[in-house]
């Protein structure tokens, strides 16, 4: 695998580093432990799935990593910067800045066509139309939608809505991307086609991707496995076997 084999190099960058993580609750004179002294890193141009039934911490520790959520005790460290001690306004700035969302839901705007519902992100970041609508006309073009960019979302396939929702997420080119359940509403075949295409992007542009899901199936596709459990991450598994084009492959 190519990241691992840059990683023990040490010539690849590490953008996440999680350390001594807590998230803990209190249920009337109970506490509860969402995520118990989490810590792991992940690499530039990693694709790395979280991995846990409903209830095991998966989703808490995915909104640690985006700063939706502050945790009780630790560190949450991206792109060199300490999440955990922003405040919000700096928060939406970082979010702005570094990272993409692919959500389960699509969140695509209804009176919206698939050029604007990409281009969106950059116009909260200032640029001009003109500029923001190349980007998006360029991302459309990579998740296969040439064909639909002028569509509106009740005119497209669930497939096709997070195909535009990944365009979005990509446009602003972050450092990261973090993808919650993003094959949710989808049918298995629809599914797959996603997470090939998810794999691809990060393959062709050394994106980083986390993603949370609660199906080991289509964690397959990523580089590393996070399965986690009770608020503690039991496993990290290094993926030997890359699906690429729906086959399995060996990889040195």
């Amino acid at each position: 695998m190519e990241v691992e084999r840059e990683k023990r190099r040490g010539t690849v960058k590490r953008v996440i580093s999680v350390k001594n993580l807590y998230k803990l609750y209190r249920v009337g004179d109970s506490v509860v432990h969402a995520l118990d002294g989490v810590s792991f890193e992940i690499y530039e141009g990693e694709f790395c799935a979280i991995v846990g039934t409903s209830g095991s911490g998966k989703s808490t520790l995915l909104n640690m990593l985006a700063g939706l959520e502050k945790p009780t005790k630790g560190e949450v460290v991206i792109a060199g910067q300490h999440v955990e001690k922003m405040n919000e306004d700096e928060l939406v700035r970082f979010r702005r800045e570094n990272v993409g969302f692919i959500f389960q839901s699509f969140h695509l705007i209804g009176t919206m066509n698939a050029l604007e519902n990409v281009a969106m992100p950059l116009m909260f970041k200032g640029e001009p139309r003109k500029t923001r609508m190349a980007k998006a006309d360029r991302m459309l073009d990579m998740v296969n939608l040439k064909k639909h960019k002028k569509h509106l979302p009740n005119q497209m396939s669930g497939g096709q809505q997070q195909r535009v929702g990944v365009a979005r997420a990509l446009v602003a080119d972050p450092q990261i991307v973090f993808a919650d359940e993003p094959t949710g509403n989808l049918d298995s075949h629809t599914s797959e086609d996603v997470m090939r295409l998810m794999q691809r992007i990060v393959r062709e542009q050394n994106r980083t991707l986390v993603m949370v899901t609660h199906d080991n199936h289509l964690a397959e596709y990523a580089d590393r496995v996070f399965h986690i459990s009770d608020g503690s991450i039991i496993r990290i598994e290094e993926r030997k076997n890359q699906y690429e084009g729906g086959k399995t492959h060996e990889t040195a």
